[in-house]
């Protein structure tokens, strides 16, 4: 009865389950993202800042890490970022962190030296296989 009383709203905040299987329940979920979501800004510093991957990285991380620290409740957290649940945010911020490394190898912003872009001049020249897309009128 004691329990139920006193601790019976400090529990009320818990999450029991977060409903998928092999997806554990993080308790401080929060601390986590905010550790994460900074140790992506550092990792992503060597990719070039002309970079779309970079800016985009970027972006989200930034956000996502602004929400965390504004916010304290889990519930706002996963409401403000539409992300899903906030074990669902770590294992993408932990995805994204295995990413940039290979990334930074793989340089896809890059285009190399020898490679020629084929310009087509009108609609006589594109392959049939290749649709036309043209704007409506």
């Amino acid at each position: 009865m004691f329990l139920r009383r006193f601790a019976g709203p400090l529990l009320a905040g818990v999450k029991a389950t977060t409903g998928i299987v092999g997806l554990e329940v993080v308790p401080n979920a929060r601390e986590v993202l905010i550790s994460l979501y900074r140790e992506t800004l550092k990792a992503v510093e060597p990719i070039p800042t002309t970079a779309q991957y970079r800016k985009s990285v970027e972006a989200l991380t930034q956000h996502r890490l602004k929400v965390c620290t504004e916010e304290e409740d889990w519930e706002k957290i996963e409401e403000k970022i539409q992300g899903g649940q906030v074990e669902e945010l770590i294992v993408q911020a932990q995805d994204e962190l295995q990413l940039i490394p290979k990334m930074a190898e793989w340089k896809p912003w890059e285009v190399p030296e020898d490679y020629k872009v084929e310009i087509i001049e009108d609609d006589d020249s594109v392959p049939s296989h290749i649709p036309i897309h043209r704007p409506r009128l």
